[in-house]
């Protein structure tokens, strides 16, 4: 707790235009807090003035949280006093936080560390050979140097295999490209045991590309990089959302509930920027992760790498390029089976079905692909439009149940296998409708913070209207807002929403491309925008109806 006990902080206090809700025992009474850059302290004369206002007029709740405040004042007080004089002194309690501890701190830095060897590889010596034969098969003749290349492994942990196979005549070397040593010898199948090998590697699976990562090895890796050790401050959010128009009183909300990692629940109305918002709360998270190609699960393989959800960042410190032989090339600075993204933000709306949340086997291929959830290990997973997915909203919800308790998740293979595998993610559930229309009061208690993302007010309206216009490069009219908040919202009492302005400025955008002039806020294409735009309060009758259910 941090109080300020200097009576000219009390008199600035009263200054300032706006506080935030939490200022206040309520909202616009009894104010006695204050924030000074993004720090929030207690002003002890207001307290004291406060009480003596909420005693005199019988306020219980006032009464009761303003008394706990002095209780708190009056206890660092004394301790205060022990300590010497408090002439000079401003502040009693805990020290403003210092530039350090205003930097979000994100999970400590992990690497998955390159193997030397085979055996660092986890994998049996057998399935490494079915993945070489797999891989010549599919490529044709490959040089060493291609083959590990293909496989994300340092050429000098495959050649130990590629010898082995060339032993049991699995393989042969048929020539040789460049002047790299073992690394530029080119291998071909040999038959007839090469030729049998390779069919009966195809039987299993028909996988070619990185060699899976073990799967202790990948629980490993999302526990050394789970987002619980992420630490959002009220300085550093503000960082995050500074392109994106929301109140303290919103940011306030979000600070803690990204810290806790644990579930969202964001509900309000439609193009209120919901979705806007998850995805800038993975700007906090900051580092990059890694991902693995794929994992091996009792002989199966699981495809997790997505180039469609996950994106790929460089290693400055990463020599991976394997296509490179020469000794001069600078070492992997990580095991090249894995992949450096961005901390993933995956975002469903209605097109989501339970079986986007299970493995997918290709019956073809006789791999698996990653669940949805489970490419998004480290990050977001974001179900957007909640309740108006193909399947109930209760079947949707009792599928997260064991998910949000114990934070790992069950997923089925083909043969009735159940894999318990991680769920280290904040999953948030963003809506228009009513929370208590789509989950009973247990299900709700699971989710740990319910948000309502609200209309913006009018002058928040205003401030996207700038941002609007700046990033789309149309000198802002002010005047031309006013006209426009006359005639299409005030009228009708037309609620405020923040995707208006972008939508409305391209509708402008695309009248004034087709009227052969420039974009501006002339009432004629304002007026123009808006009727393409709004519909009109009237009821009308086509002859026809339809029923929403």
């Amino acid at each position: 707790m941090r109080f300020i006990i200097a009576e000219e902080f009390y008199h600035q206090m009263l200054q300032v235009p706006y506080h935030t809700p939490d200022c206040y025992v309520r909202p616009g009474e009894y104010l006695h807090h204050m924030y000074i850059e993004g720090v929030k302290y207690a002003i002890a004369p207001a307290v004291l003035d406060g009480l003596a206002q909420a005693e005199a007029r019988n306020d219980a709740e006032a009464i009761a949280h303003l008394r706990l405040h002095k209780l708190h004042y009056e206890a660092l007080l004394a301790d205060a006093q022990r300590h010497g004089d408090l002439d000079g002194v401003t502040l009693i309690g805990d020290p403003p936080p210092t530039d350090e501890e205003a930097v979000p701190v994100t999970a400590g830095h992990y690497s998955p560390r390159v193997p030397t060897r085979w055996e660092d590889l986890g994998l049996d010596l057998s399935f490494l050979f079915d993945l070489t034969l797999r891989t010549i098969f599919a490529r044709g003749q490959l040089t060493g140097a291609e083959l590990a290349r293909e496989m994300a492994l340092p050429f000098a942990v495959l050649n130990p295999a590629l010898q082995a196979m060339r032993k049991q005549t699995l393989i042969d070397i048929v020539g040789q490209r460049g002047s790299s040593g073992d690394a530029s010898f080119v291998y071909e199948l040999k038959p007839p045991k090469g030729t049998a090998a390779v069919h009966e590697a195809m039987d299993k699976t028909t996988y070619v590309g990185p060699a899976p990562v073990p799967f202790g090895d990948y629980v490993e890796s999302v526990l050394a990089q789970t987002v619980k050790k992420m630490v959002v401050t009220r300085r550093s959010i503000r960082k995050a959302f500074e392109d994106l128009v929301i109140t303290d009183e919103v940011l306030n909300e979000i600070g803690p509930a990204i810290n806790s990692a644990q579930s969202i629940f964001f509900f309000g109305y439609p193009g209120n920027g919901k979705t806007s918002v998850a995805e800038r709360i993975t700007r906090l998270m900051g580092d990059a992760i890694y991902v693995p190609h794929a994992i091996e699960v009792s002989g199966q393989i699981i495809k997790v790498y997505d180039p469609v959800q996950h994106t790929q960042v460089g290693d400055a410190d990463a020599g991976d390029d394997l296509s490179q032989t020469s000794f001069m090339k600078k070492a992997a600075s990580h095991d090249q089976r894995y992949v450096r993204v961005k901390r993933p933000t995956i975002v469903v709306g209605g097109e989501l079905t339970m079986g986007m949340l299970d493995l997918k086997y290709n019956a073809t291929s006789k791999f698996y692909e990653a669940p949805l959830q489970m490419k998004a290990n480290g990050g977001i997973f974001m179900i957007d439009d909640f309740g108006r997915q193909q399947v109930r909203a209760m079947d949707l919800l009792n599928r997260w149940i064991v998910p949000l308790e114990k934070k790992y998740d069950y997923l089925n293979t083909v043969t009735g296998t159940k894999v318990e595998v991680p769920f280290d993610q904040i999953l948030i559930f963003s809506t228009n409708l009513d929370p208590h229309q789509l989950a009973d009061e247990a299900f709700l208690r699971r989710i740990k913070f319910k948000i309502e993302i609200r209309d913006p007010e009018e002058a928040q309206f205003r401030r996207i209207w700038e941002l609007v216009c700046g990033a789309k490069r149309v000198e802002y009219d002010e005047r031309g807002v006013d006209y426009l908040i006359q005639k299409w919202y005030r009228p009708t009492k037309r609620p405020f929403r923040m995707c208006q302005p972008r939508d409305i400025l391209d509708q402008m955008s695309s009248i004034a491309k087709y009227n052969m002039e420039r974009i501006n806020f002339s009432p004629d294409l304002i007026d123009a925008a808006c009727a393409t735009y709004f519909i009109s309060e009237e009821q009308k009758s086509f002859g026809a109806k339809v029923t929403l259910q």
